[in-house]
């Protein structure tokens, strides 16, 4: 699937996986099975721990607005938001400024 930010017109990712297991979801980017860009439902945080690089990460909302951005998330860290944003976009590290996303910003899911 494609990750595209409608508001600038940009591609985040053009190999976006949506992990809905719990198995997947633990694993994330540390299964080398997933590609690079993932997205998955959780309530509040994710950790870097494990990690051999750093990532980008995307907070979104039901209607896919990014609500918080964090870019080059180092490994062994954690990263905590506002519970209510229910969705998580992780990155490979540069994505972000590539593709010049930042909060309000729309995103869609093609494919």
């Amino acid at each position: 699937m494609v990750l595209y930010n409608k508001t600038k017109n940009t591609v985040l990712s053009r190999d976006l996986k949506k992990i809905t297991g719990f198995s997947e979801s633990a694993r994330g980017l540390l299964d080398s099975s997933n590609p690079r860009s993932i997205m998955l439902k959780t309530r509040f945080g994710i950790h870097t721990f494990s990690m051999k690089e750093a990532i980008d990460v995307l907070v979104i909302d039901k209607n896919f607005v990014v609500r918080r951005v964090r870019s080059s998330l180092k490994p062994f860290r954690f990263f905590f938001w506002n519970p209510i944003y229910p969705y998580v976009v992780e990155l490979p590290a540069g994505s972000i400024g590539t593709s010049k996303t930042s909060e309000g910003d729309i995103l869609q899911i093609v494919g």
